[in-house]
């Protein structure tokens, strides 16, 4: 093979890595260029599903720590604690808070 022929087939072969290489580049590019809007209303959708049954935990928690509550001020006011009105007063405020803060987050946010 003469030395012309080598270069000529050196530079055919960098010519074709380089084409080939720029339309790898190009297709990944396109691939990753997505329109993103889709992805947002999906999550969109699936926050607003899951928001429905977090609303009802949160109320479940409240009633759960609303008996709990009251266990522990019933053990207090036979036992004749003085601070039996503050820690009831805790008690009740924490529940009556969860119950607020599921509501005004449902009808804030609309869903």
């Amino acid at each position: 093979m003469n030395m012309k022929k080598l270069n000529c087939f050196l530079f055919h072969h960098r010519t074709m890595r380089l084409t080939l290489t720029a339309m790898l580049i190009s297709t990944v590019s396109e691939l990753m260029a997505q329109d993103g809007v889709a992805g947002i209303q999906e999550a969109n959708t699936k926050v607003r599903s899951y928001f429905a049954s977090g609303t009802n935990l949160m109320y479940a928690v409240g009633a759960i720590v609303g008996l709990i509550g009251a266990i522990k001020v019933y053990n207090k006011w036979n036992s004749g604690d003085p601070d039996t009105g503050k820690v009831a007063a805790a008690w009740f405020g924490s529940c009556v808070f969860l119950v607020i803060v599921a509501t005004v987050l449902k009808s804030f946010f609309g869903v």
